[in-house]
C-alpha cells in the first residue's frame, strides 16, 4: 500500500489550520463579551445568540456539508469555505451592531460547517496505509482539542491590549495560509457516481441537529422548563423522518449502511458517550475554579490548559497504542483512564484542592483523547472512500451531540444537587433575599454572599461552595459510569468476529 510523502504531510500541517480556527472560535467568544455588550448594546437574548448561533449553525450543516463535499470535491468545499470564512470575520470584527454580528456569526457557522467533515474525509486519500492515516487523525483531534481550549486564553490576552473584534482577526493569518496553500498541497477527491443533493433531506437534517441542540443549550442556559421540551422533541421527530427518508432514497444525504458496519456504528457510540462523559464536566469545572475557587475567567482558562495538554498527549498516544494492541484493547485502556482519573477527582480531589482535582481530570483526558482518536480512525477508515466526507460528518455530529447531552444533562445534575444542598445547609440568620438567592442557582447565591456582612457572608459561602462541590462529584459520578459503560460496550461490540482485524 503506498506510503504518504513529504506532500502529503506537508497538506496535514495545512490541514490543521481549519481544524485550530474553528475550535477556536467556538469558544474564543467567552471572554470577549462583556465588551460586546458595552460597544454594541445587545439585549440578554442577543447575547445568547452572539454566543451560539456559530455553533449551532455548524453542528446544523455538518451532515449537509460531509455529503456536499463528496459530491463537489473535498478539495473545493474545503477552500472555497475557507475563502467565505476569511471574509466573514473581518464583518463580524467590524461589526456596527448586535444584528450584524449576529447574522455574521450564523453565516461563519455556516462557512465553519464545511471545514471539519472536508479536513478529515480528505485524510482517507491522502494517507492510504492505515499507521500513518492514524497518526494523521491523532493530530487533527489533537489540533482540534488545543484550539477549544486556546480560545479563552487567547481572547482574554488579546482583549488585554485590543478591541473585542480582535478575537476574530486572530484567524486571518492561519486562514490566509489555508486558502493560499491548499491548491498547491492538498489532493482533490469527489465521488464519481453521486447525485444532486436531496434538498428536503438537507432541511430535514437542519431541523433535526438544531432542535435537539438549541433545545438542550436553552436547559444549561435557564434551567429545565417544559417549554425547552418542545424544540428538542421536534428535533427528535425530524430525525425519525430523516432516516425513513434516507432509507428509501438511491442517493442519500447520509447513507446510513455504514452503520452496517459493526465497528462503524461502535465507535460513533464511543465517541458521543466520551464527550458526554467529559463535556458536561468541563462546563461545571469552569464555574467550579471562578465560584468555589475564586478565579478570574481568564485565570479558569489558563487552569484548564493541563486538561487541553492532557487530552492531547491521549491523542498523540493513540496510533502508538494500536500498533502494540487492537483497537479495542487500546479503547478500553482509555476508557479505564477515564474511570481512574473522574474516581480521584470525585473522592480526593475534590477536597485535596484544584491541583489535585485537576490532575484527576487530566488522567481522564489522557483516556479520553485516545478514545475519540481510535474512534474517529475506525469511522473514517471503515466508511467507503466516496462515503468519507459523510463519515466525517457523522463523527461531528456525535461530537456536537455528546458536547450538548453532556453539558445539559450533567450540568443539570450537578445544579439539582447543589440546590438540593443548599436547602439542607443553609445557615441560621441569612437574610431572606440572600437566601432566595442562594437557592436560585450558585451564579446569584455566589453573588449574594459577597454583599453580605463578613460573618454572615462566609457562613453562606462555606455552604455554597460544599454545594457546588458535591453537584460536582455527582457529575464526576455519573462520568465513572459512562465510561464503565463505554469499556463494556466498545469490547463487546470490538471483539465479535464482524469486527474483522479491529
Amino acid at each position: 500500500m503506498d506510503r504518504a510523502t513529504w506532500r502529503e504531510w506537508l497538506g496535514l500541517a495545512v490541514l490543521t489550520l481549519p481544524v485550530l480556527v474553528l475550535a477556536t472560535d467556538l469558544t474564543v467568544l467567552f471572554l470577549a463579551m462583556p465588551s460586546i455588550a458595552t460597544d454594541l448594546h445587545p439585549g440578554t437574548a442577543q447575547m445568547l445568540w452572539i454566543l451560539h448561533v456559530y455553533g449551532f449553525l455548524v453542528g446544523g450543516f455538518l451532515i449537509t456539508m460531509g455529503r456536499l463535499g463528496d459530491r463537489v470535491g473535498r478539495r473545493r468545499l474545503l477552500l472555497g469555505g475557507g475563502a467565505v470564512f476569511t471574509a466573514l470575520v473581518v464583518v463580524a470584527a467590524y461589526s456596527t451592531s448586535a444584528g450584524m454580528l449576529i447574522a455574521a456569526r450564523a453565516l461563519l457557522g455556516v462557512a465553519g460547517a464545511t471545514l471539519m467533515p472536508s479536513s478529515f474525509a480528505l485524510l482517507r486519500n491522502m494517507f492510504h496505509d492505515a499507521g500513518q492515516r492514524r497518526i494523521a487523525i491523532s493530530l487533527l483531534t489533537g489540533a482540534f482539542t488545543a484550539g477549544g481550549a486556546l480560545g479563552p486564553v487567547l481572547g482574554g490576552a488579546l482583549l488585554e491590549f485590543f478591541w473585542w473584534g480582535s478575537v476574530f482577526l486572530v484567524n486571518l493569518p492561519a486562514l490566509v495560509l489555508l486558502v493560499a496553500a491548499g491548491p498547491f498541497v492538498l489532493p482533490e477527491y469527489r465521488d464519481p457516481d453521486s447525485r444532486p443533493l436531496d434538498l428536503i433531506s438537507v432541511g430535514l437534517s437542519l431541523g433535526a441537529v438544531l432542535g435537539v441542540i438549541y433545545g438542550l443549550q436553552e436547559m444549561v442556559e435557564h434551567g429545565f422548563r417544559p417549554a425547552y421540551l418542545v424544540p428538542v422533541v421536534a428535533g427528535l421527530a425530524f430525525a425519525v423522518v430523516f432516516v425513513r427518508r434516507q432509507l428509501r432514497l438511491a442517493d442519500p444525504l447520509l447513507d446510513l449502511t455504514l452503520f452496517a458496519e459493526r465497528a462503524f456504528g461502535a465507535s460513533v457510540g464511543a465517541v458521543l458517550l466520551t464527550v458526554f462523559a467529559l463535556g458536561g464536566l468541563l462546563f461545571l469545572l469552569t464555574q467550579y475554579l471562578q465560584w468555589v475557587v475564586g478565579l478570574s475567567p481568564l485565570g479558569a482558562g489558563v487552569w484548564m490548559l493541563p486538561f487541553a495538554g492532557a487530552n492531547l498527549v491521549g491523542a498523540l498516544l493513540a496510533p502508538l497504542l494500536a500498533r502494540w494492541m487492537r483497537h479495542v484493547c487500546a479503547m478500553g485502556l482509555g476508557s479505564l483512564l477515564g474511570v481512574v482519573g473522574l474516581a480521584f477527582s470525585a473522592v480526593i480531589g475534590i477536597d485535596a484542592g484544584p491541583a489535585a482535582l485537576m490532575a484527576g481530570v487530566g488522567v481522564a483526558g489522557i483516556g479520553a483523547g485516545a478514545v475519540v482518536t481510535l474512534g474517529s480512525d475506525l469511522i473514517i477508515g471503515t466508511a467507503p472512500l466516496e462515503r468519507a466526507g459523510s463519515a466525517a460528518a457523522v463523527q461531528e455530529v456525535a461530537g456536537e451531540m455528546g458536547q450538548a447531552l453532556g453539558t445539559a444533562l450533567l450540568g443539570s445534575l450537578g445544579l439539582l444537587v447543589y440546590g438540593r444542598s443548599v436547602l439542607e445547609h443553609l445557615p441560621a440568620g441569612v437574610p431572606e433575599d440572600a437566601a432566595a438567592a442562594a437557592r436560585a442557582g450558585p451564579a446569584e447565591g455566589f453573588g449574594a454572599a459577597g454583599r453580605l456582612q463578613a460573618g454572615a457572608g462566609e457562613r453562606l459561602l462555606d455552604v455554597l461552595r460544599e454545594a457546588f462541590g458535591h453537584g460536582l462529584v455527582a457529575a464526576m459520578s455519573v462520568g465513572v459510569v459512562v465510561f464503565l459503560l463505554l469499556f463494556v460496550a466498545a469490547v463487546g461490540a470490538l471483539l465479535r468476529p464482524e469486527s474483522r482485524h479491529r
